[in-house]
């Protein structure tokens, strides 16, 4: 029986590229851990040290340049395919090309990495359904202090939380609770700044609202060295804002 009825959804931490995706890149190896080091959500994973024991931990082991679950599989459904970064990336956050994909190469890629990953959570989620009744899944990422050229709203302000809410599965309530334990803690907060909307498996996207979902997006500058990746000294700080934060939904009631 799952532990509890949350998720921690972090998708974005690794950096592993499979020998046989490698080919497949344009970048030189100097050029592809460049590109790493910007797309990777740094230490997302470390933050959720220890929560196992309380929560339903899932994390990406693969680089989003293999395949991006969080993306919609369905390129006409993704915003961020505009910018050939949708499931399967074509472009680098540069706008530089990544790999050339044919229709082909595209189906096989989504077939070995992203549907499984995406079968695993969808039973996790039906599976916590079975024995809660209700599923809160936080979806967890990281962005640069200085925007990307590839987003949306490359002008909008960087605070230290952005929050990505859903209008189907984010009850008023469940952010209201995350913007004030932030706040609270010292943090500027904006909701769906410079980041919006938040995790939901597809089986269950605006299909049921028992399952719930907001996004925790965290400036990187607030815990890590952006040029490196590594922990910076207030890491510690920003993990124990962020665990308390986890601890206090797992007594939410959504209702």
């Amino acid at each position: 029986m799952p532990q509890s009825h949350v998720i921690i959804h972090i998708p974005h931490c690794a950096t592993d590229i499979p020998p046989e995706v490698r080919p497949n890149l344009l970048l030189s190896d100097r050029e592809l851990e460049a590109e790493i080091l910007k797309v990777t959500d740094w230490q997302t994973d470390a933050l959720a040290d220890g929560l196992e024991k309380y929560a339903m931990v899932i994390k990406n082991k693969y680089s989003r340049l293999v395949v991006d679950p969080e993306r919609f599989r369905d390129d006409s459904l993704e915003i961020m395919s505009r910018a050939g970064m949708g499931a399967v990336y074509v472009s680098t956050c540069e706008g530089k090309p990544l790999r050339h994909l044919s229709a082909e190469d595209r189906k096989q890629l989504l077939q070995q990495y992203f549907d499984p990953y995406h079968e695993k959570i969808d039973a996790v989620t039906a599976d916590i359904l079975e024995h809660h009744n209700h599923c809160l899944i936080v979806d967890v990422h990281s962005f640069p202090s200085d925007p990307w050229p590839c987003e949306e709203d490359p002008g909008a302000v960087r605070p230290d939380i952005c929050l990505g809410t859903d209008d189907f599965h984010t009850p008023a309530g469940l952010s209201t609770l995350a913007e004030k334990h932030f706040t609270q803690a010292g943090c500027t907060v904006v909701l769906n700044k410079p980041f919006g909307g938040t995790f939901v498996p597809g089986r269950f996207y605006r299909q049921d609202k028992s399952v719930t979902s907001v996004m925790i997006e965290i400036n990187r500058s607030l815990y890590m060295d952006e040029k490196t990746g590594a922990k910076v000294k207030n890491f510690d700080k920003v993990k124990t804002v962020f665990q308390e934060f986890i601890k206090k939904l797992l007594v939410y009631d959504p209702t």
